[in-house]
C-alpha cells in the first residue's frame, strides 16, 4: 500500500505534494513497522540452551487477541493510505483507531470497574433471607 501511495502521490503529483503528504507517508511506515515488529515478537518461539522448545509463541489468528487488533490497524492504515491519494483529509479517518481503543478500554476495563458491586451484601439483607429460609424449612416439616 505504501508503494501505491508513493507512486500516486509522490511521483505523479510530486510538484503538489506537501509537507503533510510526506508526514502521512512517514506515519504510515511507522505504523506498519511497529505492527509488524509487535506481531513478529508475539509469534517468535523461545528455545532453551539445549535446543528444546520452551514457548511456541502466540497464535496470531486467535480471536480477540492483540494480533487481531494489530491486523485491524494495518488494514485501516492501508485503506486510509490508498484513499488519501484523492485527498489528505481522508487521514482523519485514522482517528477511528484511537476511538476503537477507547471503546475497548471502556467495555473491557473501565465500565465493569465503575459498575461493579462492592461484593459484600448488607447484613440486613442476609438476615432477612436467612429468616425466610428458616420459615420455609419449618413449613416443610
Amino acid at each position: 500500500m505504501a508503494a501505491i501511495y508513493c507512486l500516486v502521490t509522490l511521483v505523479f503529483f510530486y510538484s503538489s505534494a506537501s509537507f503533510w503528504a510526506w508526514m502521512a507517508l512517514g506515519f504510515s511506515l511507522a505504523v506498519y513497522g511497529a505492527s509488524y515488529h509487535s506481531m513478529s515478537s508475539m509469534a517468535r518461539a523461545a528455545f532453551s540452551e539445549d535446543g528444546s522448545l520452551m514457548d511456541g509463541g502466540m497464535d496470531l489468528n486467535m480471536e480477540q487477541g492483540m494480533a487481531e487488533h494489530l491486523k485491524d490497524v494495518i488494514l485501516l492504515t492501508a485503506i486510509v493510505q490508498v484513499l488519501s491519494c484523492f485527498s489528505l483529509y481522508i487521514w482523519f479517518f485514522w482517528l477511528l483507531a484511537p476511538g476503537r481503543a477507547l471503546y475497548l478500554l471502556w467495555v473491557n476495563v473501565l465500565g465493569p470497574w465503575f459498575t461493579a458491586d462492592s461484593g459484600t451484601p448488607t447484613p440486613e439483607h442476609n438476615e432477612k433471607r436467612q429468616r425466610r429460609q428458616e420459615r420455609r424449612q419449618m413449613k416443610r416439616l
